[in-house]
Order: C-alpha cells, then structure tokens, then sequence
C-alpha cells in the first residue's frame, strides 16, 4: 500500500489453547492420593490467581492471573496482573506456550503444536492489552523485551509443575512474538514454530511487498480486485455517508485518525491486503463487477476490510499494537499506482502514529528488528517457520544463514494467513511433524526411524481445534 495503512494483523489465533474438567482429574492423569490437585499447585505459585475454572473433557483449564513486574530491568517499580490460561492435560507431558500477541481468548483452544504433541497449553495475553495493562501505563514499558521478560517469568514459575520440554507458538504476531522469546532467552524452550510471522528488517524498504501484489493470483483477480478499490474511491461520497449512517446508529467516533474520511480512506486502502490475508484463490469468483451497485461495493469492502475498523472504538483495542509498529516492528508502505489521484491524504499519513492517541509519546527504534534478524540468521537452533504462499505477510519472511541449526523455513502452497504444518506438501508436512514430536521429545520409535510416518498424535476435536481468527487491525503489517 502506498502508506503504512494498518491493515488487519491477524492474530491468527492459531487455536489458543486452554480447557478444563470441573476439578476432577482428566482421563489418564497420573496422580497419587498424596499428590496436590493440580489448582492447588499452580495457586501455590507466588503471584498466582485464579481467574475462573471451565470444564472440558480430557483437560483441566484455568483462566489466571500472574503478577508481573511493570519493568523487567527495574522490578521494584510497580507491578500489574497478566492475563494467562491454562490447558491442563497431565504433567508427565510436553507443554506449548502460546500467544497471539494480543489479548489471550478464555475459551478453550489447542493450538497446532500441542495438537501434534498431545500436551498441555500455557497461553499469555500480551502486555498492555487489556486488562493485562499497568495503571498507570507508562507506554516506554512496552518492548519486545520486557514482554519476552514477561514469558520467561511465566515459564521458570510452571517449569517447576511442567517439568517436559517446552515448545513456544504463535501465529502472526503471535509468531513474532515467540521469535522475539526465542532471541532474548534462547536456553528457555527446547522448541519454536512460528506461523506466518512478518520481519520488516528494514523500515523503510517494503518492495518485497510491492512485488507480491504484483504476482500473487491470477491477473485476472488482480485487476478485478483493483478495479473495485479503485470505485470504492471513486464512489467515496456515497459510500462514506453509508460508513456515517453506521457510525450514527452505532455511536462510532473518529476522533483518533482525524475523521471519518480518512477512517474511510484507510479502509479502502485495506482492501487488496485485507483479500489475500484471509480469504483463498478460489474467492476470486465472488468479487463484485466494478460496475455493480454501490450498494453491492460497499458491502463488498466492509465484508473484507471493514468499515468499523479505524472507529476510535476499534482502534483501542489495538492501541498497543499500533504502538509497537510504530515503535520497534515497523509497518510495510505498500504503492498504489491504480489509485493515482484518487487518494486525498497520500500514503505517507497512514503511519503507525496516525492510530495511537496524541497523548501517547512515540520514537522509531530501526535497531530493534535489525537485532532480531541477525540473531535469528546466526543462531537459530530447533526453529520453524511457516509461512503462506499467498499471504502478504509472509512477502517479508524469516530467513535462515549457516549458523542455524535443525531450523526450518517452509511455505503452505496456496495458503494465506492462516499457513499450517497442516496445509504443508505432504513430504514437508510429515518433516516439519517429525521435528515438532522430536523437539517435544515425544516422537515414537517408528517416527524416529522414519520421519515420513509423523502423524499428530491427537484426534481432531471439533471444540478445541476451531480456528479463532482475531482480525487486528495493524499497520498494513
């Protein structure tokens, strides 16, 4: 996009997981008449509270409250409680830690890592995102290494209970996350798979992005795509006093991007980035003709990048992230060369800063991912990435050099931002499963002497397994 338009980040929840039994041990525990309930054990923690407790079938799962130091680097200075779920399936196995990057969902999900391994699920809501948020917020305490400092806090607390190996998840930012977790406490996991993770090494430079628009499907969706964005502008008169209809019923605002036409603005250049991110080639055929009704093209636009998103109720939802993409991971500045003269505030407004309140200081670190990239390239060890073919995320990937070792870069063929192991080709699907069961330290014999027989070693669970895409809005990342 010709501005750094944040775009829906998806934290594609790679299923977070968390899921409970009443306070009766699951089917197959091993437990002792001795032995402490599980509750009891993890309340005995310090810092540890009980949220609530959910019932699910083969697990426990508790929804928690941990107290956390507001700065990692000076722990006297205040504390605030950090949201965390559970899901509980025996000691004696593995356990994934999770996040999304963004607010952690208290209904029960297992994530595919700990679907493949059969194990327990710690999931952490990120700092900042309500109500894991300091108050006061002193915003200069959110960086990816306190929040890394945040998980490793949380990881030697339930080592002490979970004590098999440990592999960290997340899709998205969720997946940037678990890198930056991997980068700054690199003894911590015995593992990492990281989905669809963005690495904007260089600010600045997005044509990666620009190439990827200009390849990704077929020429035909391309231009039919195109061709609608290009009358959602054209047409910015109607539609926009359909987005104020809305916004009057709804009692929307948009104080913090300025004004309901560059809310509108915003939303429109979304558009293309916001298809490929979540829907598949096959959607092509449901694009609008450009000459169809306005009607038809707004409900279109708002279907996939949505009208509401840059409403000042939307954006505070995602004021944290918007904060570090204009802080330390950087936005893509996408070109519009089909929209010339159509744009009434030009890409260089849509910046990071454009969607955080004025009252929120902010400075662009160029060196913090520039960092991350390097040690990653160097030192990446029992490391998977998975990206999607046709995910505009994945235009800026992570890359592996010749000091990674038993690490991994694989790309879903078709897949957008919801790439799998799952949706891998079958031989690296088989790879990337064995290596996952083997990191976790549970990989049966057969796998062992034949990583092609890798299989999942949980059924599907219809509950536990539903994907939760939490769309989130972000800077055209």
């Amino acid at each position: 996009m010709g501005r750094k338009a944040l775009r829906w980040l998806l934290s594609l929840v790679v299923l977070i997981g968390t899921v409970g039994i009443g306070s009766a041990a699951p089917a197959g525990a091993v437990t002792t008449a001795a032995e402490p309930d599980i509750k009891e054990r993890i309340l005995a923690i310090p810092g540890m509270s009980l949220v609530e407790e959910k019932p699910y079938t083969g697990y426990r799962y508790f929804v928690l409250n941990y107290t956390q130091p507001v700065d990692h680097r000076h722990p006297s200075k205040g504390t605030f409680k950090q949201r965390i779920t559970l899901l509980h399936k025996d000691t004696s196995r593995p356990t994934v830690f999770f996040t999304s990057g963004y607010n952690v969902s208290t209904t029960p999900r297992r994530s595919e890592p700990t679907a493949i391994i059969d194990g327990n699920q710690v999931s952490m809501e990120y700092r900042f995102f309500t109500p894991s948020r300091p108050s006061p917020a002193d915003w200069s305490k959110l960086d990816i290494k306190q929040a890394a400092s945040d998980q490793h806090r949380i990881f030697k607390a339930l080592k002490k209970i979970y004590s098999k190996k440990w592999i960290s998840t997340g899709g998205s930012k969720g997946g940037m996350t678990a890198t930056y977790y991997e980068r700054f406490y690199p003894r911590d996991m015995d593992g990492v798979v990281a989905y669809v993770a963005p690495n904007d090494v260089v600010n600045k430079e997005d044509a990666a992005y620009d190439r990827f628009f200009r390849n990704v499907g077929t020429k035909e969706c391309r231009d039919a795509l195109n061709a609608v964005q290009r009358e959602a502008l054209e047409r910015r008169a109607p539609l926009s006093a359909k987005v104020k209809e809305w916004a009057d019923a709804n009692n929307a605002t948009f104080d913090t991007v300025g004004s309901l036409d560059k809310a509108y603005e915003s939303t429109v250049l979304d558009f293309v980035w916001a298809f490929w991110q979540y829907s598949r080639a096959a959607d092509c055929a449901d694009v609008p003709a450009a000459d169809s009704s306005d009607q038809v093209i707004y409900d279109y636009v708002d279907a996939i990048s949505g009208f509401a998103a840059y409403s000042d109720q939307s954006l505070a939802t995602y004021t944290p992230y918007y904060y570090q993409a204009g802080t330390q991971l950087g936005a893509p500045q996408v070109k519009y060369p089909h929209l010339d003269g159509l744009m009434k505030y030009g890409p260089d407004f849509f910046q990071p800063r454009v969607y955080v309140p004025r009252d929120i200081p902010m400075k662009f670190s160029p060196s913090a991912m520039r960092d991350v990239d390097s040690w990653v390239r160097h030192n990446a060890t029992r490391m998977m990435f998975v990206n999607g073919q046709n995910d505009p995320w994945s235009a800026e990937p992570f890359r592996l050099g010749k000091g990674a070792r038993d690490a991994y870069v694989y790309t879903a063929p078709g897949a957008n931002h919801g790439a799998n192991v799952a949706g891998l080709a079958p031989a690296e699907k088989a790879k990337a499963t064995a290596a996952i069961l083997e990191w976790a330290g549970v990989a049966p014999a057969a796998v062992q002497a034949d990583p092609a027989k890798a299989k999942r070693l949980t059924g599907f669970d219809a509950k536990l397994d539903k994907r939760d895409v939490q769309r989130e809005q972000t800077l055209r990342p």
